[in-house]
Formats: C-alpha cells, sequence, structure tokens
C-alpha cells in the first residue's frame, strides 16, 4: 500500500507488527492509520481498541485494510473503534480518496478543536480579567464607605438602560468594565480628602476631580481596558460643558458616560 500512496503530500511511517503500531500510532499521532487486521503480536483489532483507550491518540482516524469482508468482521471492526473499511484486493485510486478525504478532515477537525480550545482559554482570561476589576472595586469599597454598594447598583443600571438604546453585546461588556471601574481614580485620592465627614474645601474639592484623570492615567496602558475608558475618564462632564476633568459639552461626551451621568 506504501507504493500506491507514492506522489501524493504525505509522511508514511510503517510498522512491523501490532506492538510497533501501537506504538507509533501513540507516539506519532498521524492523521491517519491504515490498519490490517491480520498482524502478528496483536490483531488490527486489539491495535485499534488500545489506540482508542488511550486519551491522547483516541481521536486518530482509523481504516481497516483486510481481505476479510464479511459482516461479523466489519461488526467487530467498527466496535473496536475503526472508522472504515477497506477491502483486499485495494484499488490503488480507492486508497488514495478515501486517505485524502480522511486527512482532510481530521485535520479540519484538529484545527477547529484548536480554535475551540482557543475559545475557551480566552473566556477564562476574560473571567479571570472581570474578577480582578471586581476586586478593585471592593478594594475601593473598602476605603471609601460612602458609596459602598454603589458600584454594583450603578454598573447594572446603566447596562439595562444601554439595552435600551440597542447597544451591542461587544460595546455592551466595555461598558459594564467601563460603569465597574467609573470611580478607580479615588484610589489615588488621599485619604483626608476621600474620608473627610464634612464638606470638602475648595482646594480639597480640586484634589477630588483629579479622580477622573487620574483613572486614565492607571488605565490608558492597559490595553484590554482602553474600550472602557470613556466613563471612568468622562462621567463627571456636563452637557453645558461645566463638569470635569476637561469641560466637554454636548455630543463631545462619549455616549457611554452620558448614559452612565443619567444613572449616577
Amino acid at each position: 500500500m506504501v507504493g500506491m500512496l507514492a506522489g501524493e503530500p504525505y509522511e508514511i511511517v510503517e510498522a512491523a507488527d501490532g506492538f510497533e503500531a501501537l506504538e507509533k500510532a501513540i507516539q506519532l499521532r498521524p492523521d491517519v492509520v491504515l490498519l490490517d487486521v491480520m498482524l502478528p503480536g496483536l490483531d488490527g483489532f486489539e491495535v485499534c481498541r488500545r489506540v482508542r483507550a488511550n486519551l491522547d491518540a483516541n481521536s486518530i482516524p482509523i481504516v481497516m485494510v483486510t481481505v476479510l469482508d464479511d459482516r461479523e468482521s466489519r461488526l467487530a471492526g467498527l466496535d473496536a473503534g475503526a472508522d472504515d473499511f477497506i477491502s483486499k484486493p485495494v484499488s490503488r485510486l480507492e486508497l488514495r480518496a478515501r486517505v485524502r478525504t480522511i486527512t482532510r478532515l481530521n485535520r479540519h477537525g484538529r484545527l477547529q478543536s484548536a480554535i475551540d480550545q482557543l475559545a475557551a482559554a480566552n473566556q477564562e482570561l476574560r473571567t479571570a480579567y472581570d474578577a480582578t476589576l471586581e476586586g478593585w472595586v471592593r478594594l475601593l469599597d473598602l476605603r471609601d464607605h460612602e458609596t459602598e454598594g454603589h458600584t454594583a447598583r450603578v454598573t447594572h443600571h446603566v447596562v439595562e438602560l444601554a439595552k435600551r438604546f440597542d447597544v451591542g453585546p461587544a460595546d455592551l461588556v466595555h461598558l459594564r468594565r467601563g460603569a465597574l471601574l467609573h470611580d478607580i481614580g479615588k484610589l489615588g485620592i488621599p485619604d483626608s480628602v476621600l474620608c473627610k465627614p464634612g464638606p470638602l474645601t475648595p482646594e480639597e474639592r480640586a484634589i477630588m476631580e483629579q479622580h477622573p484623570r487620574l483613572a486614565f492615567e492607571m488605565l490608558e496602558p492597559v490595553a484590554f481596558l482602553r474600550p472602557a475608558l470613556d466613563i471612568p475618564y468622562c462621567h463627571h462632564e456636563r452637557w453645558d460643558g461645566r463638569g470635569y476633568p476637561r469641560g466637554l459639552s454636548g455630543t463631545m461626551i462619549p455616549h457611554a458616560a452620558r448614559l452612565f451621568a443619567i444613572v449616577d
């Protein structure tokens, strides 16, 4: 059969008996195994069973090649885990076509598996990111008891409001993160100002009003948080231009920050 596949773009590895076939299948994990039923050592059925029992190799496509074409043998092969049968004498054209098709499907399956694994890892990373953000928020709540619980409430309500404005799922992710972090800049405000029980002096008010700029400086270097910066940086801007820190007005204020200001 090796000669029948000459000229095809495959690297072919042969095995002299069932034990060697099993070892190479597990070690190399090829795109397809062409397995003769009548092998010395272990027969093809047993090799197939053991490959299927191996967690690292159990997805390899196995085509059994044999002179046996009776129903019982095929059923035994399928029960052992074979994917297909080719009966001897083997047609060169049929063999090439079968191997080409199975190889293509297997490579596609591996690619899809890799994509799925990457997506799962990406989701785990996003979950870890969001858990980190929520940890920052809890830290701020512990420091600023006056606003404890405020962040969770406004985050929930601004997400619901944004849905009414048909904000898409991807933008909702950034909006939620921005809402969670809207006061994160207060971590840079001294306790004497942040935790003062009475009214702030004009000088203290000027210090407090630096927290949006501090939030920008904290978050802007973090690439995945840049799309969420509108709320932390701009949620104290005002439609009439009398807000801070930049005095933006009207539609110069980002839409997410305007929605958040309503809820806040």
